[in-house]
């Protein structure tokens, strides 16, 4: 297949080819040097559903349709009158979410799920998507399939302006751009006391 350069390209190659990474007082470069070796591959699977009250259940049936999507891990979060609740392991959908109990730990009428064929950060369970975060106008997860081409340079920067990250993925990335763009804009249509 050609490929096609774009201005956007040179920046996602320098964000690629960062070579030994060491983290100082003085130098606020990542530790991680996982996240420098990031090649295209067959990406995750990434699945919702709204307004249904089994929701993390059909979720699960979407996921398990999507399992050729990645292998690593999955997870489901759900929302259920004002409360977020996640589950996130690594291995297939039918280990975990084959079981009554797990589903009924997802109570709710909205979830959004995640198989994980990772392309960036480690496979461990801190990358188990979706990821969760309470922000100031509520909860908020979110389940990515892609890279983000600049999601180095946007990571480095967050966290030299003090954000705190827990995974290796690019995804949080989007968590933490999505809480600090609360902080620039009007609230939304709708929301009130701070919650969606």
């Amino acid at each position: 297949m050609d490929e096609i350069q774009s201005p956007s390209d040179e920046a996602a190659e320098s964000d690629l080819n960062l070579g030994d990474l060491n983290l100082d007082p003085t130098n606020l470069s990542l530790q991680d040097s996982d996240l420098e070796g990031d090649t295209l591959r067959e990406e995750c699977g990434v699945f919702g559903i709204f307004g249904h009250p089994d929701a993390a259940a059909i979720t699960a049936l979407g996921l398990h349709a999507l399992q050729h999507r990645g292998q690593e891990a999955a997870g489901i979060v759900s929302f259920d009158r004002g409360r977020f609740h996640s589950e996130r392991r690594l291995g297939l959908v039918g280990d975990t979410f084959s079981r009554r109990e797990v589903i009924d730990r997802l109570p709710g009428s909205s979830a959004v799920g995640h198989v994980r064929y990772s392309t960036t950060g480690e496979t461990i369970l801190r990358n188990v998507q979706p990821l969760f975060a309470e922000l100031n106008a509520g909860g908020f997860a979110v389940g990515h399939n892609g890279n983000l081409t600049n999601g180095l340079t946007l990571r480095r920067e967050l966290v030299r302006n003090g954000a705190m990250m827990q995974s290796t993925t690019d995804t949080e990335v989007i968590l933490h751009l999505v809480a600090q763009s609360r902080r620039h804009c009007a609230p939304a249509r709708g929301a009130r006391s701070g919650r969606w």
